[in-house]
């Protein structure tokens, strides 16, 4: 909105009055002018909010800025934004700051949570979004109503374009981001419930009765002051909500729900929240983010109007509304979210129908009526146009292929002339022409809208559709999948729409190929994407893992810019504790949940004098001299038999470092120095570094196999027998089964036929099975990925089974790589990179994009060497893959084969 301003005169900005002082051509001066009543209102606190779509374009673009070198981040903002040179700078400098923050910028693809305390101590949350107001606003009323209802936490809001602010004044920790992601189910609800108690619903209701004219003006032509309008609005809102079907209510909600909310596209934000399909990142700060600090500064869209908020007696009495007439007024029965996009568009093709010779083509005139010359066969139409079986007329401005019967109902309807000599049998119309023609026009073709028939006839026909919505010959809702507003159908159409979508449906929920799981499982896991250190480790506990692949492959894959600091912060101060597996594998738990989820299987419990003498010992934590001195052991006996406990999960270390050292069992040996005290000093990891500790302290009382079945289904997405059986629970399937069939029953998960092959008996995240769905179709482009052979995100020798070419050779073993194209394992890397196999029958068109994805892998820094010598069993020199390797980026040698990071 465009509002005339000039020198003199005052504004209101916020609760603050503003004088403007000099206009200039680039730039408003303005000075304080308190006591002063503003003249130029203040518009911004009217708006609606930044369209989801346009929130998705922005978000597209500042993940790619970011990604940018700042020179070319700089070139593509000069070139194809138009920003000038100094624009450019504060852009990308507030861009990075962000980054730098939080780790990562709000984008199309990843919300982050932000927690902080602000000045005086109180816990803020921010969401950082870009999706916009219209569907923050609703988000965020959402999340009100849940915190109320869950926690009894009246927590306030602000929204605005860039995302949501929540003060939690009286909260000693803040709300669980499980209460904040709102089910896509359950929102509309939510919002319903609470819209009624806005300040947005008390303005709006004061405009609607206003236009109605239920606010009287004092004297015509003069202007009530809005204060007054407020008192009158509060008023007369708390008479009409005893009647539920107020018309003024249910105008009010549905110009909420409908015009100012944009609640289909919440939905599909919190669907893609919900499969993982956008990334959720959560971040503890220590102030505001640049993001946060703009949207704590933007109350004005919030509290401009907040005096239309009904009084905070009325919040204890929700408005008595007729959820009925409000559901029919918002046209909730739609089936949008029902019907199959592709079953529409084959019912479609079905309804048009291909004429294959010209009397088949006169009867869709006769059937369907008018066509346009890109909608028929002109070599068909000849010979009735010859025959003067059909007619070219033209209607809305354009020519148009008729039956010569219909002459009379296209004169009568859109006064189009037939031409002479046509028998009067021919020129028969009546009244009811337009109704007919309209009629024929919805019943050969699906959903369409009110412009589409206009467009269609070259006038307006809304009358004459409500007219036959009332006879119940067309029904109206909101029916196309992907549409933006209602449209209207023929009722049988709708009956064929509905049972193709059916047959979609059920071909849908059909079990999907085994590669499917193979493509869903990395995405669960965020493999390549963005978590902090605690979220990549919450679905990792009770895991047993080789120690090196830990800090090689797991975390990194899962924690970009991953640092061995971060681990090393999170085990000394206790928060996560490691046990011993067996040989050279341990697990990682949560002191938390380590009593809940139980110890995983060890190595057997080694028996001898110097192992009882340091059980004994450690009857709290010691460092390793302190151990030496309790037990009177020596160090190449002590040690030994140190490590023998902690593979059988007996002791545990409050650092990693002793997992990381070298020599593992070599006692560490007294360093020379010419003095005492000279600043020289041993570095690196050693063995003994750290406070040992027993384990049993960490595992009272029996496990919890209720625990153990949640943290499966957080873990694995879709629990089957062989994936359980595959992480050597004790017990196998039969220990989770019965607990997960009780979630089943508390609705915390499902049970179905998920991935065809792997047992009837499978169970599921509701979110895993629609992420699941949506990775039915392989896609060809860009899904070559590389993942350590022993990753939990990689299914197959575990999950999934090895492909039969595989024989013998491949195996879950640290150091060993499996690469997939889309799902489909191709390429199995022995462990130390000298031996590769073909998964399948060695061909260029696979193999070459193999190879890439490998090389590539290695120079990221996943592997730091490969010396490839024999490639399916045979020297690698004598095979045709020796020169796809030095064309993916291999160095050629006389025996192998060499590339390095």
């Amino acid at each position: 909105m465009v509002y005339e301003a000039r020198a003199g005169q005052t504004f209101l900005l916020g609760a603050s009055t503003w004088r403007i002082e000099e206009i200039t051509r680039d730039r408003v001066l303005v000075s304080p002018a308190p006591g002063l009543p503003g003249a130029v209102p203040f518009w911004k606190g009217e708006g609606v909010g930044r369209p989801y779509e346009l929130g998705q374009k922005i978000g597209a673009a500042s993940r790619e800025l970011s990604a940018l070198s700042e020179q070319k981040a700089t070139e593509r903002l000069r070139g194809e934004f138009h920003l000038d040179d100094r624009a450019a700078k504060n852009l990308l400098t507030f861009l990075r700051e962000q980054e730098r923050a939080t780790g990562v910028v709000p984008s199309d693809r990843t919300i982050v949570i932000e927690r902080f305390r602000d000045e005086i101590g109180d816990w803020r949350v921010c969401i950082l979004s870009p999706f916009g107001g219209r569907v923050h606003a609703p988000w965020a009323m959402a999340i009100a109503a849940r915190l109320r209802e869950a926690h009894g936490i009246e927590a306030q809001s602000i929204w605005s374009d860039d995302g949501i602010a929540l003060h939690f004044p009286e909260s000693d920790v803040p709300p669980p981001t499980e209460d904040l992601m709102i089910d896509p189910g359950e929102v509309e609800d939510l919002v319903v419930a609470e819209v009624g108690d806005t300040a947005l619903f008390g303005s709006r209701f004061r405009e609607n009765a206003g236009r109605s004219l239920l606010i009287p003006r004092r004297r015509p032509g003069e202007r009530t002051p809005l204060w007054q309008q407020r008192l009158k609005a509060q008023s007369l809102l708390q008479v009409a909500r005893k009647y539920g079907s107020f018309p003024v209510i249910l105008e009010t909600y549905r110009e909420c729900l409908q015009d100012v909310f944009d609640l289909p596209a919440l939905r599909t934000l919190l669907q893609g929240l919900k499969t993982r399909d956008i990334d959720l990142v959560e971040v503890e700060t220590q102030s505001a983010s640049p993001y946060s600090a703009s949207l704590l500064f933007d109350y004005i869209a919030t509290y401009m109007y907040e005096d239309d908020t009904p009084p905070a007696e009325r919040r204890a009495q929700a408005l008595s509304l007729d959820r009925d007439l409000l559901r029919e007024l918002l046209g909730q029965e739609e089936l949008r979210d029902l019907l199959d996009a592709d079953a529409v568009d084959e019912v479609e093709r079905q309804l048009q129908g291909e004429p294959k010779t010209a009397d088949q083509l006169h009867d869709k005139l006769r059937l369907r009526g008018d066509l346009r010359p890109d909608e028929y066969n002109l070599a068909l139409a000849a010979p009735l146009l010859e025959e003067r079986r059909a007619l070219v007329v033209r209607i809305a401005g354009e020519e148009r292929l008729i039956a010569v019967e219909d002459a009379g109902r296209y004169r009568d309807a859109l006064g189009v002339m037939p031409p002479s000599g046509l028998p009067d049998v021919f020129l028969e119309g009546g009244p009811e022409s337009l109704r007919q023609l309209v009629l024929r026009y919805a019943k050969g073709r699906g959903p369409f809208t009110t412009g589409q028939a206009n467009d269609r006839f070259g006038r307006d026909v809304a009358d004459v559709l409500i007219e036959l919505e009332r006879a119940e010959q067309l029904v109206r809702g909101e029916l196309r999948p992907g549409g933006v507003e209602r449209e209207w159908c023929d009722p049988d159409v709708l009956r064929r729409l509905r049972r193709a979508s059916l047959a979609a449906l059920r071909r849908e929920v059909e079990p999907v190929d085994q590669e499917a799981l193979a493509r869903f499982l990395p995405s669960w896991h965020g493999v390549d994407r963005r978590a902090s250190l605690r979220e990549a480790l919450v679905p990792l506990q009770a895991l047993p893992l080789p120690v090196a692949l830990w800090e090689a492959e797991v975390l990194p894959r899962r924690i970009p810019g991953y640092r061995p600091e971060h681990l090393d912060a999170l085990t000394a101060s206790g928060e996560v504790v490691w046990i011993g597996a067996g040989q050279d594998r341990v697990a990682l738990y949560f002191r938390e949940d380590a009593s809940a989820l139980g110890q995983v299987p060890a190595a057997p419990k080694p028996e001898g004098e110097e192992h009882d003498k340091i059980r004994a010992a450690l009857a709290g934590a010691l460092f390793w001299d302190e151990l030496l001195a309790e037990t009177g052991l020596e160090d190449a006996v002590a040690l030994p038999a140190l490590w023998d406990l902690v593979w059988a999960g007996e002791v545990t270390n409050d650092a990693w470092t002793p997992l990381r050292a070298a020599r593992r069992f070599g006692t560490p040996k007294p360093e020379r120095r010419p003095r005492r005290f000279s600043r020289r000093r041993v570095q690196g990891p050693t063995a003994t570094a750290g406070r040992w500790s027993r384990t049993e302290r960490l595992f009272t009382g029996a496990p919890d196999r209720r625990a153990l079945a949640e943290l499966l289904l957080e873990r694995q997405g879709i629990v089957t027998r062989d994936g359980v059986r595959g992480e050597g629970i004790p017990g196998g399937y039969g220990a989770v089964y019965a607990e997960l069939r009780a979630l089943e029953t508390l609705g915390l998960c499902r049970r179905g036929y998920f991935v065809e092959g792997l047992g009837g008996a499978q169970f599921a995240l509701g979110g895993a099975v629609e992420r699941l769905r949506e990775l039915r179709d392989r896609d060809e482009g860009g899904d070559a990925l590389v993942l350590a052979a022993a990753d939990p995100a990689q299914p197959y020798g575990a999950a999934l089974p090895w492909p039969r070419r595989a024989g013998a050779r491949a195996a879950r073993v640290a150091g060993a790589y499996l690469v997939s194209l889309g799902g489909e394992p191709v390429l199995y890397v022995e462990r130390g990179g000298r031996s590769l196999v073909p998964l399948r029958d060695p061909e260029e068109e696979w193999l070459r994009p193999a190879l890439v994805a490998l090389v590539a892998h290695v120079r990221a820094g996943g592997a730091k060497r490969l010396a490839v010598e024999r490639f399916d069993g045979e020297p690698v020199v004598d095979t045709d893959a020796m020169q796809l390797l030095v064309d993916a980026g291999f160095l050629a040698g006389p025996r192998r084969a060499v590339l390095r990071a």
